[in-house]
């Protein structure tokens, strides 16, 4: 129960993942919108990633824009030595200026996906990619199956092992996966708060990874940010929070999500976990295909978050309990 298979692939990879957005530090919007998580030591984080590492964590998902590209540097330092044992999985078509930490648009290109794959390499400090994803959920799909034809040559030269499309849409999904013999995972918004029953049938379907983001809510689930006295700094992308960003409204959580968790929280916890541990534990037993990236910027939050392989699933009964409460949600 601590490995899957990232879906046709056939790549061993552990169950949960860690994601790496939040290592990338500061990144800001041309407009001031904040679209990183703040400030970060970046040895602490090289701290979490080995912390991670020792607790069997082997699948490590970055993106070239996070912190315009610092994630991927730090992440690279952080395997150094270690490249063989571990798969490790980027995103295009964010771009940026690396010099600023500035989100500068957009760009879902055949001619951009290989030159950001160039720079992508180049940070991480190594020669080939697990896993290639597309970033821009909404890209009209007809652009993105004419990114199908580059990609598999891709694979074909060894430059990456499989790919894959970050959206929310499982219509999308199901079409770059028909189209796409390499096409191996989905990565989608996923948590206990936030099901997505047809996303989880496409993933059957054609045997891929769902790649989790946001298994705990954007912190939410953790439960840390509960009754929070203060604001979460204006750095961070909580603290003024974009439209798609439901959770927390400037800078403390959106009071009928934080109802919700509260409303679970017996449930998820009911086996001695600690909540963040049962959400993700929910992710585990939702089904056999999904594949749970909570961040940790933290050796604390490594233990936390990677002690969940050890426990495995959330049990049938507590995760039938939280589908009963969450019903109407559903």
């Amino acid at each position: 129960m601590t490995t899957r298979k990232l879906g046709r692939s056939g790549i061993e990879v552990s169950a949960l993942g860690l994601g790496c957005w939040a290592i990338g530090g500061p990144l800001w919007g041309e407009d001031g919108q904040p679209y990183g998580w703040g400030e970060v030591d970046d040895a602490e984080s090289v701290r979490a990633v080995h912390r991670a590492l020792d607790l069997g964590v082997t699948f490590f998902d970055t993106a070239s824009n996070y912190g315009a590209g610092h994630s991927e540097r730090v992440l690279g330092r952080a395997l150094a030595g270690r490249r063989g044992s571990v798969v490790v999985a980027s995103k295009f078509g964010f771009t940026f200026a690396a010099s600023k930490r500035l989100a500068t648009g957009e760009n879902g290109t055949p001619a951009y996906m290989l030159s950001c794959l160039d720079g992508i390499l180049d940070r991480l400090g190594t020669d080939y990619l697990d896993l290639y994803q597309l970033h821009l959920g909404h890209l009209p799909l007809e652009e993105a199956l004419d990114l199908v034809g580059p990609l598999e040559k891709l694979v074909a030269q060894g430059r990456i092992r499989a790919y894959g499309w970050s959206t929310d849409d499982p219509a999308r999904a199901a079409a770059f996966a028909e189209a796409g013999p390499n096409c191996a995972a989905i990565q989608y918004d996923h948590s206990v708060l936030n099901d997505n029953a047809a996303m989880v049938d496409v993933l059957a379907r054609y045997e891929l990874a769902g790649i989790n983001r946001g298994p705990l809510a954007m912190g939410l689930l953790t439960g840390k940010y509960h009754g929070l006295a203060g604001r979460i700094g204006g750095d961070d992308v909580r603290g003024k929070s974009p439209e798609w960003l439901k959770y927390f409204t400037d800078g403390v959580p959106t009071p009928q999500w934080a109802e919700l968790v509260d409303r679970v929280r017996q449930a998820l916890t009911a086996d001695g976990r600690t909540l963040s541990q049962g959400a993700l534990g929910w992710l585990l037993a939702r089904s056999p295909w999904t594949l749970p990236i909570p961040g940790v910027r933290t050796v604390a939050q490594a233990e936390e978050n990677f002690a969940t392989l050890a426990l495995g699933p959330l049990p049938e009964a507590a995760f039938a309990e939280v589908e009963s409460l969450l019903a109407e949600l559903r």
